[in-house]
């Protein structure tokens, strides 16, 4: 993980049980799965069962096999990808009954997409479990045309709707659960630095 000073800059304290929740909805991606287990040994013998874990990742038939056998007895659910996972997360939060413990595990695209929807039900994202795990890659807004550009890895980065060469900052925006790109050849066009692969 890098380091920053920025005050946006998300931190991610790691997972820790809530003996006193009535129910866990879990997110994760596959590396995040790692963490969960952890977490899992960690708690009495009735948290696994009162948990709802959603993996928002593809997965091979193998992979999810492996996954229910570590996460037993959890109800697991698999996601062919983020955005379907956190669509069926959204589900889950539209019923919730009071006493529900929010967590998230992963690649920070994961955990800041958790963030972002739970907040609109009214779920403060301090509240909300984090735990940082596997590539670096982020989400990007481009400042000038607004769109995203997503699993970023290099600095700088070209934005995927209007070509500009963007500058990726450590500036967060929890709303859009995105880091903030900005051009960097503004001044003079074509100066643009050797790409660095920074979140692998």
């Amino acid at each position: 993980m890098t380091i920053s000073t920025l005050k946006s800059r998300p931190t991610y304290p790691g997972l820790s049980p809530d003996h006193n929740a009535r129910s866990n909805i879990i997110v994760c991606d596959k590396a995040g799965a790692e963490a969960v287990t952890e977490l899992f040994s960690r708690a009495d013998d009735t948290f696994a069962k009162r948990s709802t874990v959603i993996v928002a990742e593809g997965t091979t038939d193998q992979d999810a096999e492996t996954l229910k056998t570590a996460l037993a007895p959890a109800t697991v659910g698999f996601q062919p990808s983020l955005e379907t996972g956190i669509a069926r997360l959204r589900e889950f939060l539209k019923d919730a009954p009071m006493g529900l413990r929010l967590y998230a595990a992963g690649s920070e695209p994961l955990i800041g997409s958790v963030v972002q929807a739970a907040a609109d039900y009214s779920i403060d994202h301090l509240s909300i479990r984090t735990e940082h795990r596997g590539s670096l890659k982020r989400r990007v807004q481009c400042v000038h045309c607004k769109g995203f550009t997503e699993n970023v890895t290099t600095n700088p980065v070209t934005c995927s709707h209007c070509g500009l060469t963007l500058m990726v900052r450590d500036h967060y925006s929890r709303r859009l659960a995105a880091f903030q790109g900005v051009c960097i050849d503004a001044e003079v066009p074509g100066e643009v630095p050797e790409t660095e692969a920074l979140y692998q």
